[in-house]
């Protein structure tokens, strides 16, 4: 019997938006994990205790669902003009699987107050009172972050009156801004990779649905809820323990990476899990959410539910709020029908657990739509810091 001892990995707990994850500073992990590759990974996967048969994580940090099955590793920036570079792992909960396709919107948050916290900002840049804008490099899809961290007595201020729903306590307002967020994947040169705003989509099983699908903040493929069957207000039980949703659902998701040329193959899509991410919509409606607080139809633009990771998403995950919010403010699409069409920059949408409400500044040009901002606000605190333990094996 082995009795290798456990190595030590300096790293952080924390809460960003509706998502927790491990951070580390690339530089503490293990020499082979500093870089892509099979060490990495499953050194991740040990951190976050998967793969798990059981679907606990009881021997791990991870929380069994794709919001707590999250790492991050922050470096020094390796783009000019940018502070940090910021790189996502999505790890699977039962397969040995990490998925560094996307980003993370909600852990972006967590990203600025790390950084602050852990010397990568100069120590000039940091007011006794006021707000420090981190620049980030976001390492997976190549594109710039501002997260704006509001600091108290030269240190992040985490505490405070902002209350997100999804999460349970109010806390310091950070607000985020998504620079040029379409990270123009698959086949087209737009972020509409079709070329459409709207497709019929032959989805094998289901049949042919309206679809758009769009690559603004993470490759998103949105449909009508009640072309599936659904009615928009669903809570997470009513999709996860249904087994032909969950199944509809993910053929809709490998339909949609075929059409916007994501994956070459169907069987690829089980090695990109994380992206796209599949979400249906529908007019506003009243609904009571999964707290039991009530969400009165005018108090929204429109309902959204997402999956993420084949389950549905319990709030709505910082990326596929860009993709909304973007999709929103381009007339004719379904997401913007549904909101009621015309032009808008702001809109406010119902998901599982509340209400959120993000921005987006979009451009025709030569014919194609272009976002150049997305902004919402997040919050996000330091759960716990010291060192993770991963046996050396």
């Amino acid at each position: 019997m082995s009795s290798l001892p456990q190595l030590r990995i300096p790293a952080t707990y924390m809460r960003g938006g509706t998502s927790k994850g491990v951070f580390f500073r690339r530089d503490d992990l293990p020499e082979a994990a500093q870089v892509p590759g099979p060490a990495r990974d499953a050194l991740l996967l040990r951190v976050i205790g998967s793969p798990d048969p059981y679907g606990k994580h009881t021997d791990g940090m991870g929380g069994a669902t794709s919001s707590t099955s999250k790492c991050v590793i922050i470096a020094p920036a390796s783009v000019p003009d940018h502070d940090v570079d910021y790189l996502y792992g999505q790890v699977s909960i039962d397969t040995a699987f990490v998925d560094w396709s996307g980003n993370c919107g909600n852990l972006s948050t967590a990203v600025g107050p790390f950084a602050i916290a852990n010397g990568f900002i100069p120590g000039e840049r940091i007011p006794q009172d006021g707000t420090v804008t981190v620049r980030v490099w976001q390492a997976n899809i190549g594109k710039t972050i501002l997260v704006h961290v509001p600091v108290r007595g030269g240190q992040v201020q985490e505490t405070g009156d902002f209350e997100l729903d999804g999460v349970t306590f109010p806390a310091a307002e950070i607000v985020l801004e998504f620079v040029d967020p379409s990270d123009d994947e698959g086949d087209g040169s737009s972020m509409f990779p079709t070329g459409n705003l709207v497709d019929d989509l032959d989805v094998p099983g289901v049949g042919t649905l309206k679809a758009t699908m769009i690559t603004a903040g993470i490759p998103t493929v949105f449909v009508n809820a009640a072309d599936i069957g659904f009615i928009g207000t669903e809570l997470q039980p009513a999709i996860n323990e249904d087994r032909a949703a969950l199944a509809k659902l993910e053929a809709i998701r490998v339909a949609g990476a075929l059409r916007m040329g994501l994956i070459k193959t169907a069987e690829e899509a089980a090695t990109r899990q994380h992206t796209p991410k599949v979400a249906f919509v529908a007019p506003a409606a009243d609904y009571v959410s999964s707290s039991g607080k009530r969400i009165d139809a005018g108090s929204i633009d429109l309902n959204v539910r997402a999956m993420s990771m084949g389950k549905l998403h319990h709030a709505m995950m910082g990326t596929a709020s860009v993709a909304i919010a973007t999709a929103a403010a381009v007339p004719g699409t379904l997401v913007n029908t549904a909101a009621g069409g015309g032009t808008r920059e702001r809109v406010c949408f119902g998901h599982p657990s509340g209400t959120l409400a993000v921005g987006a500044s979009v451009d025709q040009v030569s014919g194609q739509w272009a976002v150049t901002r997305a902004v919402m606000s997040r919050s996000a605190r330091v759960l716990m810091e010291g060192w993770v333990r991963v046996p050396q094996d």
